[in-house]
């Protein structure tokens, strides 16, 4: 509801359970789903890797997601003021979960400008990624998309494809290292300064447009992902990539790296621990069931993962049947599988144009709710520590803006020559699974012992007339913790610097840079627990004490009235007497 200007506005809720649904489905299910979860699987055991995934799912994933999920709902508060009022020690986590979020806006939305470039470039009448006739392409190309082609092993290794070429040299217009910056790639930075324009308006009024946008959003992904998985499940070869896909392999549980992988699968596409389920969450009524949410947005987040699997391991099982080579050739995750591998599958596909759009446009509408709901969750969290400023009529909108502009300032390395060295940087030490499982251990401790896993309980059956299972009390307590702290520490013991491409090995300042991103977000955890203690009055007992107490105007549950009411008698009952 709009006031006078000057005067606060009110902070608002979703406009039906529907735009909750909508925009946590749109956030939690993005390009992780597509290009990683899928190559993960085939890497590290094929159906085997589903069982440290499930128990990644169970022990951290859907405890931490109704945790996160139910700490904004129960406060009305964003990513930072909920621990304020929960459990003031440990607010710290708030602000570190908001500054890997601020990394995360940084270099993600990069990857939807590349999508965007490849989406104009598909409406082509040849495709440019699927012939070696172009200004960029070297002697060395090969046009994999050709009849006639016959290759023997020799020239596939002294070669490179027409799309590896169009991703290099086109798009990224790679240069030879970091130190290596060269010019802006003007084409890049329009498509980056048309997305951001997009993000902005998909938030500017807040859940106001931000819950009508995500009908769109959050729902056209899986019609594209539909189409796509029906046309990859009828191309020649398709059966042996999803035999490929999903082959289980038992001998490899045995290694650590797989448990790592499923785990850090598991924190980044369930976005727990960085308070963006917290902003979300804050935006129901209090009498909102997220506890039966939760159950159903998890199982649609691996369920869209499982699925993506079948579309991308399809294609790519249909491009190794086309050039007679092993799948494992061909076989790529992250930005190698959506800006080369399928692009190269997609050209020797019929009407490959067609294809080439409903991909581009699937995986843009997929990053692009994530992005602009964790751009949300940030604004909403900083509004809710200033609201006597930010809640004024026009001044949010202002805000964003400011933010936005910061983000994009910041991103302009990432569109130059060398930009692709940096966005590495920020994609493996800022935004890595290390960080994300600190953050949850410490999460899962202060929430299970300091506030309490039981007043967690009784807040939620309060809210949602439902009271959690006893196994939530026993994750938030033991399995979590536990569970995140081995994670980390083999993460750290498991730690092996950055390359790029198998081969570039970044100088050492480009190593310190990265060990600082990713400490500045550790590090405010026992940084803010220190700080507020020195500053505190009193012994350090009653510092202590103090940060470790709850707000006192947090909504009261039925077992605390029913307690108030039993004091109140007894005291009638004593002054009777």
């Amino acid at each position: 509801m709009k006031t006078n200007a000057g005067q606060i506005e009110e902070r608002g809720y979703w406009g039906s359970k529907t735009e909750f649904l909508l925009a946590v489905a749109g956030n939690v299910v993005g390009l992780g789903n597509v290009w990683r979860f899928p190559y993960l699987c085939y890497k590290y055991g094929g159906g085997a890797f589903l069982i440290p995934y499930l128990v990644f799912v169970v022990t951290c994933g859907v405890p931490l997601f109704l945790l996160d999920t139910a700490m904004g709902q129960y406060t009305q508060e964003g990513g930072i003021t909920c621990w304020r009022r929960l459990c003031p020690l440990a607010e710290g986590i708030g602000y570190a979960g908001q500054l890997i979020q601020v990394y995360s806006c940084m270099y993600y939305i990069i990857i939807l400008a590349w999508a965007l470039f490849f989406l104009i470039f598909s409406f082509s009448f040849q495709l440019p990624w699927a012939s070696c006739d172009n200004t960029w392409n070297t002697d060395d190309c090969v046009n994999l998309a050709a009849k006639n082609l016959t290759l023997n092993w020799t020239t596939l290794i002294n070669s490179t494809s027409a799309a590896t070429e169009f991703w290099e040299r086109r798009v990224l217009a790679l240069s030879g290292s970091i130190e290596e910056v060269g010019k802006i790639n003007w084409e890049i930075l329009l498509c980056l300064i048309a997305m951001w324009i997009i993000s902005y308006f998909c938030i500017w009024k807040g859940v106001k447009s931000t819950g009508k946008v995500v009908y769109f959003t959050a729902t056209f992904p899986y019609v594209m992902l539909l189409v796509l998985l029906i046309r990859g499940l009828t191309l020649p070869g398709a059966l042996q990539g999803v035999v490929f896909y999903l082959y289980p392999q038992p001998a490899l549980l045995a290694n650590s790296q797989v448990w790592m992988e499923a785990g850090a699968q598991i924190f980044f596409s369930y976005s727990i621990s960085v308070g963006t389920l917290t902003v979300l969450g804050s935006y129901n009524k209090y009498n909102n069931n997220c506890y039966r949410d939760c159950f159903w947005l998890c199982l649609l987040n691996s369920g869209t993962s499982l699925v993506a699997g079948f579309a991308v391991f399809s294609v790519l099982g249909f491009m190794a049947h086309e050039q007679g080579v092993p799948i494992e050739d061909v076989a790529e995750s992250g930005p190698g599988l959506a800006f080369m591998a399928y692009p190269q599958a997609v050209a020797l596909m019929p009407f490959p144009q067609l294809w080439a759009v409903f991909f581009f446009i699937m995986i843009i509408l997929l990053g692009l709710d994530t992005h602009f709901v964790a751009v949300e969750a940030i604004v909403t969290s900083v509004t809710d520590l200033f609201p006597e400023v930010l809640r004024r009529a026009g001044w949010r909108e202002i805000f964003l803006l400011f933010f936005c502009l910061a983000c994009f300032v910041g991103q302009l390395f990432m569109v130059t020559e060398g930009g692709m060295y940096v966005f590495q940087i920020f994609d493996y030490y800022a935004c890595n699974g290390a960080n994300l499982l600190f953050l949850s251990m410490f999460e899962s401790l202060a929430m299970g012992w300091i506030f309490g896993a039981e007043k967690m309980c009784d807040a939620i059956e309060d809210m949602t007339s439902s009271r959690p299972n006893y196994i939530f009390v026993l994750c938030w307590k033991y399995l979590t913790p536990l569970v995140a702290l081995v994670s980390f520490v083999c993460s750290v013991v498991e730690y092996q610097p950055l390359t790029f491409n198998r081969w570039y090995v970044y100088p050492d300042w480009a190593y310190t840079l990265g060990w600082l991103l990713a400490l500045s977000s550790i590090l405010l955890v026992p940084g803010w627990v220190i700080g507020r203690l020195l500053a505190g009055k009193g012994s350090l007992k009653q510092r202590w004490l103090h940060l470790c107490n709850p707000d006192t105007n947090l909504p009261l549950t039925n077992k605390q009235r029913a307690g108030m009411k039993e004091t109140v008698s007894a005291t009638e009952m004593k002054d009777l007497v």
